[in-house]
């Protein structure tokens, strides 16, 4: 496999790399830091995309991609993880998007497509429910049809961002009688809709990132549901195809390893560097060895779309490896900062910690990217694909 970039390639990269450094702002950089980001933080580097019209460099151009080929979107991808620029909250452009244009209807991708990229509508997503998590076919979200509106009524759980949403894109069952995956419906929802509520789920780091979402009758136009009644099953596949594709964070993961091999030098057992002693140095030689596998089955990946293929249980892999790695590296970076790393546990007054900077909520992400493995269907569901389609079990 040749991996080297042609000089048009480079010239490429010198490009979004000065872009980058021209526009992301360091009032941009200091809001990612923060213990409680706001919608507008968020949404800058989005806008910011926007207005460059790079926001969604794998749409169609017609719809307003950048029409650029997979080895710019590689670039593209990797020079921002490089900067660690913002990364754009996928629930709209990377998940709904795709299926509103594959599947959607031409007033239906006129309304919501154009607000989708310019930041306008923040989306979230309706797919998991309590006792519905992995098996999310069992979904119990009843929409009932009286005339043009759908009558919905349910629970959604772990909705991340929920709070900030104005667009929900829900999974219900539509015909209960029929098989699990032949009775659901997919149906976009207005969260100013009468009859919606959002509840906060305060994770154990203190933070508000997920919530729970009730339906009490919720009159939803039957204009809003995408493709056909009872086939939302088919467009619900095509979106977790592409959120397990981009669940992998090859090119994040890259840069963070990067992080811990300087905390590893900071951080001393027994007066040596950690990333001087045999066992650490072993663990983190073993990650980026997995990484490297992991980036050569991304590039396969890339090269069959670049041929016109569609990803197949190739995405189950860089899902189910993808954040196993990224969990390893919070793990080892806890393991060099020690105590440091709590959360709370650490402050003297009111703005003043114990320890390196880096340090810092350490705890708190480790335990918040125990959720990896699970979101985007669990990585043993993703085993399961992987023996059915590829072993043929």
């Amino acid at each position: 496999m040749d991996v080297s970039f042609s000089p048009e390639e480079e010239a490429f990269r010198q490009e979004v790399r000065s872009f980058i450094e021209r526009t992301f702002t360091p009032e941009m950089r200091d809001a990612m830091g923060e213990d409680v980001r706001s919608k507008d933080s968020y949404l800058a580097w989005h806008k910011a995309l926007y207005k460059q019209g790079w926001v969604a460099p794998h749409w169609p151009k017609q719809y307003g991609g950048t029409g650029w080929n997979v080895t710019q979107r590689y670039i593209f991808n990797e020079e921002n993880a490089r900067a660690e620029t913002t990364p754009i909250l996928p629930f709209g452009v990377s998940m709904v998007g795709p299926v509103i244009f594959t599947f959607g209807n031409d007033e239906q991708k006129k309304k919501y497509l154009p607000r989708i990229l310019s930041g306008e509508d923040w989306w979230c997503q309706g797919y998991s429910e309590p006792g519905s998590g992995s098996d999310l076919a069992s979904l119990r979200t009843r929409a009932v049809r009286e005339g043009d509106h759908y009558i919905v009524n349910g629970q959604k759980t772990w909705t991340t961002l929920a709070q900030y949403a104005d667009w929900i894109f829900c999974l219900v069952r539509t015909d209960p009688n029929a098989k699990q995956q032949e009775g659901i419906s997919f149906l976009l929802i207005d969260m100013k809709t009468p009859g919606i509520t959002v509840k906060p789920i305060i994770v154990l780091d203190g933070a508000h990132e997920v919530n729970e979402v009730f339906f009490d009758n919720v009159k939803v136009p039957v204009e809003n549901r995408i493709g056909e009644e009872n086939k939302g099953w088919t467009y619900a596949k095509f979106l977790l195809v592409n959120e397990r594709s981009g669940i992998a964070g090859v090119a994040r993961s890259k840069k963070a390893i990067e992080r811990l091999k300087e905390i590893s030098k900071a951080e001393t057992l027994d007066g040596k560097p950690l990333i001087k002693t045999d066992e650490f140095a072993g663990k983190i030689a073993e990650l980026e060895i997995d990484l490297t596998a992991l980036e050569y089955t991304e590039l396969r990946t890339l090269a069959q779309e670049s041929k016109g293929q569609m990803a197949g249980p190739e995405s189950s892999i860089l899902k189910i490896k993808g954040t196993e790695v990224q969990q390893r590296i919070i793990e080892l970076t806890l393991e060099a900062v020690g105590y440091y790393g709590y959360p709370d546990d650490r402050k003297l007054g009111d703005n003043e910690y114990i320890g390196p900077d880096y340090a810092h909520g350490a705890a708190g992400r480790y335990f918040n990217m125990r959720k990896a493995s699970i979101y985007g269907g669990s990585n043993e569901i993703q085993r399961n694909i992987i023996a059915k389609a590829v072993l043929g079990l």
